[in-house]
């Protein structure tokens, strides 16, 4: 019997066309990926990548695997969903993954109502970021995930996975109270151009979106802080540091010495829920996006929280 982690890993590479897009896909290290090839030759005694001058190509007998994989995985989808469909109720394990705000905002709400509704279902929470989170959710590690991308920064999905729109979310510039630009109705990015940025270090969909917020203005912002912790963010802010950006999904208060003010334009980004496409008819897949787009928070998440209010977010996006 061969090990499905490891089919899938050659099964990404076979998407992706390489160890380094496969280990990104999938939430890996390339080093990871390439164990997982080495420990599956070994498994099925063939040579399955023939590596040339850097580049990577999957022999015949790869191909076949990364077939069977795609059935096989397709056959353990099907018969889990037609498990659930004769007990006509969600049954075993669910696993949901977010990212920080989500989880805060709705998604453990939703995922508590789920537990309460379905008794038969045992539902779980990982906290990750986006790219993590797809590459749970096509390892068949998560079932569901809650995933962000900005504006600007469109995230992309393997054709194996299918989505729906959650809605959307605003994010503001958050400053020092003694800001001069504090109190300030709404700020533009040209208004922003010379302040040293407290955000996430490079790699981060957070990162990415704030680079290419000001790519129009031929700008490059000075990320001078890369701080993953909130309260570290926080600390670095209310000293006078720097600013940063706040979305409004799951804010709580924040220290008086520190302000938000609305963007303009607003950078907003959208919130989707995605899943393995061949679980569609999975019973506890419906059951988690309807849980999700119920608890979908109803404050006016499209008007600026004054000063004093703040995001308890491990990091802020």
């Amino acid at each position: 019997m061969f090990d499905l982690n490891r089919l899938r890993a050659l099964r990404a590479v076979a998407t992706h066309g390489s160890v380094t897009g496969a280990a990104a896909a999938l939430g890996y290290t390339p080093s990871a990926v390439s164990q997982q090839i080495a420990k599956l030759e070994r498994e099925t005694g063939s040579e399955l990548l023939d590596r040339q001058g850097g580049k990577v190509e999957l022999t015949p007998a790869a191909w076949l695997l990364a077939e069977a994989t795609d059935e096989v995985v397709a056959v353990l989808e099907r018969t889990r969903s037609r498990l659930e469909e004769q007990r006509d109720q969600p049954t075993g394990r669910l696993v949901l993954t977010a990212f920080p705000t989500a989880c805060r905002g709705f998604a453990a709400a939703a995922l508590a109502g789920l537990a309460r509704r379905h008794h038969a279902l045992d539902c779980r929470l990982v906290e990750s970021d986006p790219n993590r989170a797809i590459g749970l959710v096509v390892r068949g590690e998560a079932d569901v995930a809650v995933v962000h991308d900005w504006h600007n920064t469109p995230l992309t999905l393997p054709s194996s996975l299918s989505a729906a729109e959650l809605g959307e979310d605003i994010a503001d510039v958050a400053l020092p109270e003694g800001h001069p630009l504090a109190h300030r109705d709404v700020v533009t990015p040209y208004d922003l151009r010379e302040e040293r940025w407290i955000g996430q270090g490079s790699g981060a969909m957070c990162h990415e979106w704030l680079v290419r917020s000001f790519s129009d203005l031929d700008i490059e912002p000075d990320i001078a802080y890369q701080i993953e912790e909130y309260e570290s963010q926080v600390s670095l802010l209310a000293a006078g540091l720097g600013v940063t950006m706040l979305p409004r999904l799951g804010r709580g208060h924040l220290p008086s010495t520190v302000r938000v003010v609305p963007m303009e334009p607003p950078p907003s980004r959208r919130l989707s829920a995605v899943w393995r496409s061949q679980a569609d008819r999975r019973p506890a897949i419906h059951a988690a996006l309807a849980a999700l787009r119920g608890h979908w928070p109803r404050m006016d998440n499209h008007r600026p929280s004054g000063p004093g209010v703040s995001c308890t977010d491990p990091t802020p996006c």
